[in-house]
């Protein structure tokens, strides 16, 4: 039984964090891939003073492309615009996951800067920031594009498939906030505390390697881990749009904290987007008591076949390739726990599937009163390992409703309601690579720590 002590904690932690006032007329939510793409070269295009870029990586391939060209003729055209990308350090300096690559990201930064032969001191930066020494162990996972004082927002990184560049996409959340004390936010946050650090270098120039600075890529995990983004902000009124920025590294960090007094806020409906199926335990606790106390639970994940790391069982075979399938018996062990509640109604679990197109959406509402905008995966590696960053709406007149509800409409077309767990798979019809895979983490008890890096 959950005290009234702890929901007062939830509800005054969130009332003590700093808000911004916000237009309701200068958030706009984004349809699809096609249109943030769009949205980003038309944003290049019109920035007067600044691009500050931070995402997971930045690819080589023809989106990437189109996106760096775009921003060097910014550049070219008015020279004093401050431009600056930061990607993850580890990252950058490899391929994809199962596939050779004869010259990495960051190599690809260097060629296109040489190509342009900008002056030094004026030239587009692309910074490397390691938030460990190894990746399997934390990533940049910070979000958010700044274009002057625009903030646009998406769980998206750049690349075709991001980008919608050809047939297929990879689906995501995208908006865009004109909010200048925001924006200011998120380049103080970079400017002050994550470029000047030791462990943060340029891609596009001679690096050390990681093993050179690993105890500088420690040290800055401790710092960035202390820092929040700094405005000045006020106390949230129950009579206006306002938001917050928040920034999340180790477990006990506000981010996560503010997540979970979220889910105790919900007085009708939570709704959850994740890509990766694997609940935090506080999180799946605060599940299980919104159910016992007859509130409505919509979790909206990507099919197993939806996953970026799913691999068709006639193309070659990784252990990335397993990824999804152990999602899927994340999945099943839950909707198996909370059947009951299947059955009544009470909670709604869809999966996503559109073709061969991918699933990448993370967030969460409730009611009509709270929007978090997030990268985080709702998962332990983001709970504990990765940099993760958010902006929580606090709308209480409901501003941003119908935005919201064409929003997830939206995200429901392509979605199939579970109606019993055993609509989804079972380990022994997986191929026969995935079985074994999954056998051998079984035996050699490997799958609480497999879970935790999911």
């Amino acid at each position: 039984m959950l005290s009234l002590n702890k929901l007062t904690r939830a509800r005054n932690y969130l009332d003590k964090l700093q808000y911004l006032p916000q237009s309701a007329n200068q958030i706009h939510f984004l349809r699809n891939s096609a249109e943030f793409k769009q949205q980003i070269l038309a944003l290049i295009a019109q920035a007067k003073s600044r691009i500050y870029i931070t995402a997971l990586y930045f690819e080589k391939d023809e989106a990437g492309q189109e996106i760096l060209d775009a921003l060097y003729q910014a550049k070219l055209a008015r020279p004093g615009l401050d431009i600056k990308i930061l990607v993850d350090w580890h990252r950058a300096q490899r391929g994809r996951i199962g596939e050779d690559a004869h010259s990495s990201n960051a190599d690809w930064y260097a060629k296109v800067r040489q190509q342009y032969n900008l002056a030094t001191e004026n030239d587009i930066a692309f910074y490397g920031v390691p938030i460990n020494g190894r990746e399997v162990f934390g990533v940049l996972h910070l979000k958010g594009f700044v274009f002057d004082n625009t903030l646009l927002y998406s769980g998206a990184s750049i690349n075709n498939v991001y980008l919608h560049q050809f047939e297929r996409y990879r689906y995501d959340r995208y908006h865009q906030i004109e909010n200048k004390a925001l924006a200011d936010s998120f380049v103080k946050l970079i400017d002050e505390h994550i470029l000047p650090n030791v462990a943060v270098n340029r891609l596009d120039e001679t690096r050390p390697k990681t093993t050179e600075i690993r105890p500088q890529i420690k040290a800055f995990r401790k710092y960035l881990s202390q820092q929040q983004y700094h405005f000045s902000g006020e106390k949230k009124r129950d009579d206006a749009l306002m938001l917050s920025a928040l920034l999340g590294l180790g477990r006990k960090n506000s981010l996560n904290k503010t997540i979970e007094a979220l889910f105790y806020q919900v007085e009708q409906k939570l709704t959850i987007c994740t890509p990766y199926f694997n609940f935090p335990r506080s999180l799946q606790q605060r599940i299980k008591w919104l159910l016992s106390k007859g509130k409505s639970v919509e979790i909206i994940v990507g099919d197993k076949t939806a996953n970026d790391f799913y691999t068709p069982p006639e193309e070659k075979f990784t252990m990335a390739s397993a990824l999804p399938y152990l999602y899927e018996k994340n999945l099943r062990a839950f909707t198996r726990r909370f059947d009951p509640y299947i059955q009544n109604g009470q909670l709604n679990v869809r999966l996503w599937k559109h073709d061969a197109n991918t699933y990448h959406l993370k967030g969460v509402w409730i009611d009509n009163r709270y929007i978090l905008l997030t990268g985080n995966n709702l998962n332990p590696r983001a709970w504990g390992l990765d940099a993760e960053n958010a902006v929580l709406i606090s709308d209480p007149k409901a501003e941003l409703a119908e935005q919201s509800t064409q929003e997830l409409e939206q995200i429901r077309t392509h979605t199939t309601l579970l109606s019993h767990y055993s609509d989804l798979e079972i380990q022994r019809d997986y191929p026969e690579k995935v079985r074994k895979l999954l056998k051998k983490f079984g035996r050699v008890k490997l799958d609480k720590i497999v879970k935790m890096l999911l």
